[in-house]
């Protein structure tokens, strides 16, 4: 599992897939939400704008992140 780090209190998991390089563009990272095809916290997440703080988990397309202050 490789690490996020951010600078703020959060950020939101379409801005993670693109920061962590699992996403090209935001458009994509869109996509993939959309498709089911990202996890969060070990669950599958359709919300763009969910906010994903330290501590917590995303997948997806074969690569974990945890996100860290």
């Amino acid at each position: 599992m490789e690490e996020l780090k951010i600078k703020d209190e959060f950020i939101k998991l379409g801005q993670a897939l693109k920061l962590s390089g699992i996403a090209a563009s935001g458009i994509d990272a869109k996509i993939m939400i959309q498709d089911g095809e990202v996890k969060y916290n070990g669950q599958t997440e359709l919300q763009r704008g969910k906010k994903v703080y330290p501590g917590d988990t995303f997948e997806a397309a074969g690569k974990q992140f945890v996100v860290v202050k």
